[in-house]
């Protein structure tokens, strides 16, 4: 009995420990994405960044984008866009994680919201927990100044589309020869699988793993009740 209790003891001191350590160490981590998120904004604010994106000639608003292409962007990319307040809690939560105790994946899902703000300050490239945090902050700041549809028209129009395409436009007219508002639900659903890896699912060489990954979406979309199931069959078969 002695010996049992001492080892209660033991396991609850290590309990403890653990939970000190587990917040101090998010405390840390999140004065230092604070400090990375305070850096950024103040050398290009947010607002700034956005206003240049939308005075390009190549810019195009949510109207003049086909709902196809909405629906299956929301369906593949971010089924809960609408209704999320930006971040994917869990997915930080896994990466805090993964940087204190190697527990879990680090890299985790992105919100569409999320992943305009690593288009806009370039933050691919940085996989450390410390982006993560500030890619929160900046997309807590972009959620609390901008409405979801113009979020997801700035999305639409900065992502990679394979192919040297960058944004929708360019991507609309460079594989199809056709404005992004004319889009068919095959060609908008065939696009909307491409910025999930650019490179790999590019229509000039990837064209076979491009159809594969539409399948994935075009099933999204009946799942989220986007399209009829019979319309899935019949852009199969076409």
């Amino acid at each position: 009995m002695k010996d049992g209790g001492i080892l209660k003891r033991i396991i609850k001191i290590a309990v403890c420990l653990l939970l000190l350590v587990s917040v101090v160490g998010s405390a840390v981590l999140l004065y230092r994405g604070h400090q990375s998120y305070e850096d950024l904004i103040n050398k290009q604010p947010l607002d700034s960044l956005i206003q240049q994106i939308q005075t390009k000639e190549d810019y195009v608003s949510y109207e003049d984008i086909s709902p196809y292409l909405i629906d299956a962007t929301i369906s593949i990319e971010d089924k809960n866009f609408f209704v999320h307040h930006g971040v994917d809690i869990a997915g930080v939560a896994r990466a805090v994680l993964s940087n204190l105790f190697g527990i879990g994946d680090p890299s985790g899902g992105s919100t569409i919201s999320q992943q305009l703000c690593k288009n806009l300050y370039s933050l691919f490239y940085d996989t450390s927990i410390t982006r993560k945090i500030t890619e929160a902050f900046l997309t807590y700041e972009l959620e609390g100044k901008y409405e979801k549809k113009e979020i997801l028209e700035l999305y639409l129009n900065v992502i990679n589309y394979g192919d040297g395409y960058i944004g929708i436009k360019e991507a609309s007219l460079g594989y199809f020869g056709k404005l992004p508002k004319d889009l068919t639900l095959d060609e908008a659903s065939l696009l909307a699988g491409i910025p999930q890896s650019p490179n790999n699912y590019q229509l000039s060489n990837h064209y076979t793993e491009a159809k594969e990954k539409q399948k994935l979406v075009l099933e999204a979309m009946v799942e989220e009740k986007k399209i009829e199931e019979e319309m899935l069959k019949i852009t199969e078969e076409g």
